[in-house]
Formats: structure tokens, sequence, C-alpha cells
């Protein structure tokens, strides 16, 4: 294995080095007729892989989009690839194993010296990839509750990466998912706002009682409710768990905010929790009544009901929110927000075959 190069990089330069002339060359008609990227699954995808990501699903690979008239050409041209592409790239293995069905197809590289390499290379068209990932091709027509069945995490991975050739206009047509619906939008920041009214005054209460693992289990569920409505703030999707922190990280919203909520989590004194943590809470009032998604929210750091507890009282920016939801799809419908939200449970909110069962949901009526 050569220096570690990210992902991005390595693909981009193993397709137009190795596998662009081996395509142009044999299927000289496919020329300006297909699209190739980097784009789904993998750290690699969001630029957060390092040397332990190589161990599996990684290195020299890419996805080729064919149009549908010419997919039947799929395994000819994957047979040309597999003859004709180097064992290695940069020191890594262009060949991989066969797929693990024991854990969850996962391949890994395989150096040979002889033969023919098998290449992580996938080849589809658009439309059955977006329905393998999505459960649905039709971007021009996903209904509401769609996306919020939908996996945020997946949304992400298809709207994030590159394509290094684009003759089939890929990443317009995905552009068309690069960020939830304005009604969507504010029915995810109602419901953000919502969670964390619900359990806003017990992060004090608990620690009073001398519960304090109890008071930061719920300062901590505050502080990822607060990190969501950023993304949200910042029409920007969040990844799942392994690398929500360091996409909070990098997200374009003021240093002070990121300070409050890590000086939150890190407080080791009650009092220090809880003043960072509704100093927080107001900086995002702050970035609700700036965004202009509702009208602006009166609110001031208070007694909750009289008891020596800080508030801003989230459930007016819920209120708020949710008022702007009247006449839409969301009109009445409980502020759950949806799984992708809820760590622990990827198996489920990324698996599109349980889409239709979440949607239920959202039918609920109040």
């Amino acid at each position: 294995m050569g220096r570690f190069i990210k992902g991005m990089e390595l693909c981009e330069n193993f397709f137009n080095e190795c596998a662009r002339q081996v395509i142009e060359d044999h299927f000289p008609e496919l020329r300006g007729k297909y699209s190739a990227g980097l784009i789904g699954y993998g750290s690699d995808v969001l630029g957060y892989d390092d040397a332990v990501s190589t161990d599996h699903m990684w290195g020299p690979r890419f996805y080729l989009f064919l149009d549908k008239r010419d997919i039947s050409r799929k395994s000819e041209i994957f047979q040309a690839l597999c003859a004709e592409l180097p064992f290695t790239y940069e020191g890594y293995s262009v060949n991989f194993s066969e797929p693990d069905m024991e854990d969850c197809g996962v391949r890994h590289p395989e150096y040979i010296h002889e033969g023919k390499v098998n290449p992580l290379i996938f080849i589809q068209t658009l439309d059955e990839y977006l329905t393998e990932q999505l459960g649905t091709s039709d971007l021009d027509h996903i209904e509401p509750y769609e996306w919020l069945a939908f996996s945020e995490h997946r949304l992400l991975s298809l709207v994030s990466g590159k394509f290094f050739a684009d003759g089939l206009n890929c990443e317009g047509i995905l552009s068309k998912i690069k960020y939830y619906p304005e009604e969507v939008k504010i029915y995810l920041i109602a419901s953000n706002w919502e969670c964390i009214s619900q359990e806003q005054a017990f992060v004090k209460r608990c620690g009073e009682c001398g519960d304090d693992i109890g008071s930061r289990i719920i300062c901590a569920r505050i502080c990822e409710r607060l990190m969501r409505l950023c993304f949200l703030y910042k029409d920007t999707y969040a990844p799942y768990s392994k690398w929500f922190g360091t996409a909070f990280g990098k997200l374009a919203v003021d240093g002070k905010v990121k300070l409050a909520i890590s000086g939150a989590l890190s407080a080791d004194s009650l009092s220090e929790r809880e003043r960072r943590l509704v100093e927080a809470q107001a900086m995002l009032a702050g970035m609700h009544n700036e965004s202009g998604i509702t009208e602006a929210v009166d609110y001031q750091v208070e007694n909750y009901f009289g008891r020596d507890i800080k508030v801003i009282f989230a459930d007016k920016f819920a209120e708020a929110a949710a008022e702007r939801l009247k006449g839409t799809a969301f009109d009445k419908v409980p502020l759950i927000g949806t799984l992708s939200q809820a760590g622990g449970l990827a198996a489920v909110a990324d698996d599109k075959k349980y889409s239709r069962q979440i949607m239920e949901l959202y039918k609920i009526r109040y």
C-alpha cells in the first residue's frame, strides 16, 4: 500500500488515467453518453476518510451510469475493465474480493499479480441506482411524507461526491434533491424545537435531585437537537451518527454556537451546564429569527414557571414553525421529526423496505 491519498482524489485520478481510456477505446460510441463518479456510500464521498477507511469498500473505484438504451452492454463493459485495468493504482489494489454476504455484502481489497481484476466498479442506469437507494427514481414527484421516510444520510450521500464525467447530466438530475423542500424543512425545524421544549427544564431539575448522569444525558439530547437545527438553518443534510459531530465541526455556523454546545457537553458543574446550554439555545433562537422562516419570535432567558431553572421557552419556536405548516401536508401532524434523527435506528431508517411503514407515522392527526 502506498501513501494515504484521500479517496475522492484517488478515484478521480484512477478514472481519468486508467478507466476512461478503456471505456472510450473499446466503446467509442459511448463518448459523451455516460456519467461516472463517486457518490453514495462511503466516508470518501463525504471527505472524512482516513487510513483506517481503506480496509473495506474503499480504493480505486467509481460508479458508471449508462443510458437505459446502453445498459444491455453492462457486462461487456465490465469485462473490458476487468481485463485491462492495472492490478494496483497508487499502491492500492484495484482487485476486490467477492461480496461477503454474512457482512452486508462488504468487499475487501485483494492484491493479485496475474489474471483479471475484479474492480469495485458498479454499472447501472441512474434510475436503477436511485430506486435502489431511495425506493424511487421519480425525483420530480416526491410526496411530502416520502421525504420524511428517506434516510437523511442517503440523501446527503447522493448529493455529495463528484462526477468525473457527466454526459447524462446526473448532477443536474440529483440537484432536484439538493435539500428538503421548504415545508419539509419547516416541519423538521418545528419538530426539533418541540423535542427541546419537552426536556428544557430537566437538565437543571435532574441535577438538583442528585441525578448528574440523567442531567448529562438530557443535556446531550438537547445539544444534538440544537446541532440538527444548525444543519436545517444552513440547508445542509446531516450525516448519520459516525460523522455527525465531524460534519457539525465543519458546518458554516458561528464558532460561538459550537463553543456553547461543546461547553454544555463538557461542563462538570450543573450551573455551568445550564448556563452554556441556555446560551446555545438563545443563539439558535437568534439564527431562527434571522432565517425569516417565521415571524420573529420574542424570547428571553427567563425562569421556568417561577422555578430557578433558566429557559428560553423553546415551545415558542415550535409553535411559530407549526403555524407555517397550516394548510400543508404537515398540518396537525405530530412533531416527531424523522427516524434519521434518532441515534441507533439506522438499520430501519436507512432501509427503504420500511419506507411505507415509516410514512404511516405521519398520517396520524391530533
